[in-house]
């Protein structure tokens, strides 16, 4: 796993990369009232806002963390966004990406970096 310094996370799975937002940014969201995501088929340029977050205290835009294409979307959270804040690091991940570009992953922090970082 690899993450992000807007707390969001990325696991490989067969070449795809599945993103998420970490436990920490889920607790600091409170509870999460409505998520927006993504269209399946869409291409997403790192740093490109693709997903809203709305929760009882803010609103957050996920940004992507590769260039890719965008191959699933996990619609469980836009039906039930409370998933988010229950197990944020599993089944509450929130879109599939094939990446075209995978140099930016060496910027990104292993679990212990990210513990790190956010202290």
């Amino acid at each position: 796993m690899k993450f992000t310094e807007e707390h969001e996370w990325l696991r490989e799975e067969d070449g795809v990369y599945v993103i998420g937002i970490t436990e920490h940014a889920s607790e600091q969201l409170g509870d999460v009232v409505f998520v927006e995501l993504p269209e399946v088929g869409s291409e997403v340029t790192k740093d490109e806002e693709i997903c809203v977050i709305e929760s009882v205290k803010a609103a957050s835009d996920i940004l992507a963390p590769l260039d890719g294409e965008i191959v699933e979307v996990n619609d469980a959270i836009v039906d039930d966004p409370g998933k988010v804040n229950e197990d944020p690091m599993g089944d509450a991940w929130f879109f599939k990406i094939k990446a075209s570009d995978t140099a930016p992953l060496a910027d990104y922090m292993d679990e212990a970096g990210y513990k790190s970082f956010i202290g």
